[in-house]
């Protein structure tokens, strides 16, 4: 695979311009300087807030310095609380062209958006010379996620996601998984394979957390069309959700804007620490997608039974579908059919190599389904997390 060399050390399979707002009254300005070059490279993220958050600056951090991303425009009104200098000093240290706009400062709407097109303008022409280095597989961070699950989700998409998992493990790359509030039943199977003994109880934690939290919200993560699509309980989804995982063991859990230190299988700790606020952890996939791509993930395996039709910024992602209806109904939407398991028309391990085979020409600069058809959903929230233990990751001196 032939990739992206940052100035950092860092390898990508995309060479992104990130367009960022800084809060939600310069997202109009952003969009109208990132729509003429949406299907040339240059992506839409942001944060919508105006009161300064932690994990949101984190996330935005990672984001614009991840191996995918070659430089970053910055969209601030003027006024808000996000520390947009020190979010432009980080990005200009690890080597990526960075640029700033003020709209108060540069005049309003019309000057701004003039301004920014010029910007990305050039230097979509300077990114052309981006040097180029060869990548191997063990250099992949791969996440996944689920959404729209229904009874076939856990039969075929799921595990046959991970057995790409584990097939990218023995090759030497990383993995991540997450969704904890779906993970809720299946705690103490998942310790059995934590990598060390004192990395067992932080996995129970992390899902006891999640059961608190949204205990302590009135609802869990079963959607209405998981029911109308034959999943009864929240156990059963859980299961499911959780066969994504593999058979690996697990060597770490990160938080999100974790970038994990080894290869190896990891849990995405999305739920927040502390007392319940700022509403539900994951409002949608896609802010569950940012958390995986803020760790590193150069691209997401997204598993779907009823049909999602999301993809993302900044990484590509390959969907693949558990019901075969749906697949025929979707076809344009989905890279991989996981259904013919269900029709005796394919195995389990024959469709994880065949994801598999699609995360390299993925990573060698294939587009996906939603890159296609010009998918760039993000989304950012409020949150709060404590930093990790040392139980959490491997070669941690307890």
């Amino acid at each position: 695979m032939r990739a992206y060399l940052r100035p950092d050390g860092r390898k990508g399979i995309r060479n992104v311009i990130a367009v960022a707002y800084l809060v939600e009254c310069a997202h109009h300005v952003a969009r109208e300087i990132w729509w003429p070059y949406r299907g040339r490279g240059a992506h839409l993220i942001g944060f919508g807030g105006c009161y300064p958050n932690d994990y949101a600056f984190r996330m935005m951090a990672q984001l614009g310095r991840h191996p995918n991303v070659g430089a970053v425009l910055l969209v601030s009104l003027g006024c808000e609380s996000f520390d947009r200098e020190g979010l432009a000093c980080l990005i200009r240290e690890s080597g990526r062209p960075v640029e700033t706009l003020v709209i108060q400062d540069h005049g309003g709407t019309r000057p701004t958006i003039e301004s920014g097109r010029a910007w990305i303008e050039k230097t979509l022409t300077a990114l052309e010379g981006s040097p180029r280095a060869e990548m191997g597989i063990d250099e992949l961070i791969v996440g996944t996620i689920c959404g729209g699950s229904d009874a076939t989700s856990g039969i075929t998409a799921n595990p046959a996601a991970g057995r790409a998992f584990d097939l990218l493990i023995e090759a030497g790359a990383t993995a991540i998984f997450e969704e904890t509030g779906e993970l809720i039943g299946c705690e103490h199977i998942m310790a059995q394979r934590a990598a060390r003994p004192e990395l067992a109880p932080e996995l129970i934690a992390c899902v006891n957390k999640a059961a608190h939290h949204y205990t302590t919200l009135g609802h869990g993560s079963f959607a209405v069309g998981n029911a109308t699509g034959g999943l009864t309980t929240i156990e059963e989804k859980s299961m499911g959700a959780y066969s994504k995982s593999g058979r690996a063991p697990i060597v770490g859990i990160v938080k999100p804007g974790d970038v994990p230190p080894t290869g190896g299988l990891y849990l995405l700790d999305v739920v927040p620490d502390g007392e319940v606020r700022f509403g539900f952890a994951n409002i949608n996939d896609t802010a569950e997608i940012a958390e995986l791509i803020a760790c590193g993930s150069h691209l997401i395996l997204f598993t779907t039974g009823r049909g999602s039709v999301v993809g993302s910024a900044i990484s590509p992602v390959i969907k693949i579908c558990a019901n075969p209806e749906t697949y025929r109904r979707m076809t344009d939407d989905m890279d991989i059919d996981a259904g013919r398991i269900l029709e005796g028309k394919a195995t389990l391990d024959g469709v994880g190599r065949e994801i598999f085979d699609r995360i390299a020409r993925t990573a060698s600069g294939e587009p996906t389904a939603s890159e296609r058809l010009g998918h760039q959903e993000f989304a950012l929230t409020y949150k709060s997390f404590q930093p990790l233990g040392p139980a959490c990751l491997p070669g941690a001196i307890l």
